[in-house]
């Protein structure tokens, strides 16, 4: 009988997987993952070497070669848990865990094993030749998830030390796929890549070697993530469920008579459906987690995923729920619950309920500073588990609960929160979504995030309480300066009324007071919209600056010293309200006057330069202090005038000049005099 090309080739395999488990062997198999990779090979040579026979002799038959196929592929599934689950230091954890991978691998195969020799025995088709090589290629996809799960898993320094491992059975499962695919597409194996498969499988061999021989110099590294884990549950104990439902559905289409076809597709929507409504579970997602954290974990928390999410979600703003509801959730999420409530303290110390999730708001929720419950937080940081003071009150002293909390839908542990140390309030859990066994770790965990969400809490409390203040600083600051200008005009209409009995026969004296009485009502009517309207935006004007100053300088010529205008420029427009420049500059003006003597100078000049406008207002008067000027003159209710003067007109130039874009300098010197230098924007920032 002549050798065919597949047994050639799988011969090759089965002495190259041979050749590997003696190198294996002889490390002395010191790592779990040493034996999974001993057993991976050793099937592997038992695989090739019957798929050999069976290509020269036709014997052993196809159930038992498709059986040793399926757990060949399940060894090296095998070998990649190993890598990523058998690092845990736990011995305890690893016994349980490779007790429960072996149940899991022992029952698959125990399905397929049972399946084929119910279809040897009887005689009847148990399994279609299409079920298989779609059974074929979702083993070859679970076992490149894998793979691709570890690899992404893996840090670089591990990354290192299972390259070639990871390469060669991802490898051996993609062509798996490759050819599996390609037989159910065109409906039959394709001779040439069957026989090929032998070499394909020795070609990876190498590969492993290396890492062999690698891993006996360091250590292979990867680390685990929960999700990885979970995912790759779900989608295992799915594959489980789909193949037990395909058994249901042919044995209702071989036993079920006429009605078998449609009985089948009824079945088989109804088990998806169960499936689905499964996943879609956050109960059943809950508990998947909670049995993976107990037995594939050292601890039940991935904690530095619950701490980026649980900061993820305190600082989103573009969350609707506020922030308030969003510290109960992050709070609930820890110990798998989804409702809750929260208090904090007010200003006089009681705790008043501030938000509620998914619970109906109680009356009656203020808790008073004195009580039993703010008490006990007080004196103790402690988390009060409402199971355990149900069981046993009095390791909680016979703590009173306030009855506002046990109204509560479900209340279950209540959670205090603390603010440098003083009591900020507490959060009230309800019941999780499953059974969670409270320990020091649950507690630990609720601790360090309840500080971390309690500076939250307070960071936002303290910018509501800024803006409040930065809102009644602007109230109180407009108010000032609608004071200083209504004290403006009361010196005017004094002035007038003063000089009224002296000159009231002078037609001159009657024209000035008609026309400062007319600037009076502007002014008033001004000051009334601002009263009327504090928040509107003043409407920037093109303003003539050269006529304002010289109107303002015959505003001012009234009374000694009168100040004398000079300018060489005929024109300069600034964007400025006229009204308020008008006012400002005016306050400067007086106050040179007012620190001027009556024979002495007062001098305001204009000059533009590089796109900026630029007002002189010199005086010969008694000058400031350095002192004065760093400290005092441009902070607002301080003043040199005593009680007679308000000590803002200096601030309110400055803070309008800003806001055009400005600024505003001063040089003085005492027994000498000052100078101030307003800088404005023009409007023609070209000239």
């Amino acid at each position: 009988m002549m050798i065919n090309f597949s047994t050639i080739s799988h011969s090759v395999g089965a002495l190259a997987f041979a050749l590997v488990s003696l190198l294996i062997f002889k490390g002395y198999l010191r790592r779990t993952i040493d034996s999974a990779l001993l057993v991976a090979t050793v099937i592997s040579t038992v695989w090739s070497g019957m798929i050999a026979l069976q290509s020269h002799t036709g014997h052993p038959p196809f159930e038992i070669r498709y059986s040793t196929e399926i757990l060949r592929n399940l060894c090296w599934a095998f070998v990649v848990i190993s890598i990523v689950i058998f690092k845990r230091n736990s011995e305890i954890r690893k016994k349980q865990l490779f007790h429960n991978i072996k149940l899991a691998v022992i029952v698959f195969y125990l399905a397929i094993f049972i399946a084929l020799l119910y279809e040897a025995l009887s005689g009847i088709g148990f399994l279609e030749g299409k079920s298989l090589l779609a059974l074929q290629i979702a083993s070859s996809v679970l076992g490149l998830i894998m793979v691709e799960q570890a690899w992404r898993n893996a840090s670089t320094y591990g990354r290192s030390n299972v390259r070639y491992l990871f390469i060669a059975i991802g490898g051996m499962f993609a062509y798996d796929f490759f050819l599996y695919s390609d037989a159910l597409l065109f409906g039959h194996i394709d001779n040439a890549f069957w026989d090929a498969r032998g070499l394909v499988n020795a070609l990876v061999i190498p590969l492993i070697a290396i890492t062999t021989m690698n891993s006996h110099k360091q250590p292979v590294a990867v680390q685990v993530s929960r999700q990885m884990v979970f995912h790759t549950g779900t989608l295992f104990l799915a594959g489980v469920y789909l193949l037990i439902i395909s058994f249901g559905g042919y044995y209702i289409k071989v036993f079920g008579g006429t009605w078998g076809e449609a009985l089948r597709a009824i079945f088989l929507f109804g088990a998806l459906l169960v499936m689905l409504i499964l996943l879609s579970s956050n109960v059943v997602r809950a508990r998947l987690m909670l049995f993976i954290s107990k037995n594939f974990f050292d601890y039940k928390y991935d904690y530095r995923e619950e701490w980026l999410k649980s900061i993820n979600l305190l600082m989103d703003s573009s969350n609707q729920a506020p922030l308030e509801q969003r510290v109960i959730s992050v709070l609930a999420s820890l110990v798998e619950s989804n409702k809750g409530a929260l208090w904090l303290t007010n200003e006089n110390q009681d705790l008043v309920a501030e938000s509620f999730l998914n619970n109906k708001p109680v009356k009656h929720s203020q808790i008073e500073s004195g009580s039993e419950i703010v008490d006990f937080f007080k004196r103790n940081n402690w988390i009060i588990d409402l199971r355990q003071y149900a069981a046993d009150p009095t390791k909680y002293n016979y703590l009173e609960i306030p009855e506002c909390i046990t109204r509560l839908d479900e209340p279950w542990i209540i959670v205090p929160i603390y603010n440098q140390g003083a009591l900020y309030g507490f959060v009230v859990i309800g019941e999780s979504i499953t059974q969670v066994e409270m320990n020091w770790e649950n507690f630990d965990i609720i601790k360090v995030v309840a500080n971390q969400a309690c500076s939250f809490l307070a960071q936002n409390n303290y910018q509501e309480k800024l803006a409040q203040a930065k809102q009644f600083e602007a109230v109180n600051r407009t108010s000032a300066f609608m004071v200083h200008d209504i004290k403006t005009i009361i010196a005017q209409l004094s002035l007038l009324t003063k000089n009224a009995h002296k000159f009231k026969n002078n037609p001159a004296f009657i024209e000035d007071m008609i026309k400062t009485t007319e600037h009076t009502v502007d002014k008033m009517q001004y000051l009334l919209q601002q009263i009327r309207n504090p928040g509107i935006q003043q409407q920037l004007k093109s303003v003539e600056l050269v006529q304002m100053l010289e109107k303002l300088v015959t505003h001012h010529s009234k009374s000694k010293p009168e100040p004398k205008f000079e300018c060489s420029e005929k024109s300069i427009k600034v964007r400025a309200d006229e009204e308020q420049l008008f006012t400002v500059i005016g306050h400067i003006v007086q106050n040179a006057k007012d620190a001027t003597p009556k024979n002495g100078d007062v001098t305001i000049s204009l000059r533009k330069s590089k796109g900026m406008a630029y007002i002189f207002i010199q005086d010969s008067g008694t000058g400031m202090s350095e002192d004065f000027m760093k400290n005092q003159l441009f902070k607002p209710f301080v003043s040199t005038k005593g009680l007679t003067g308000m000590g803002i007109g200096a601030y309110q130039c400055q803070e309008y000049l800003r806001k055009l874009g400005g600024n505003i300098e001063v040089t003085s010197q005492e027994d000498i005099g000052s100078c101030f230098t307003l800088h404005i924007p023009i409007e023609d920032r070209t000239t």
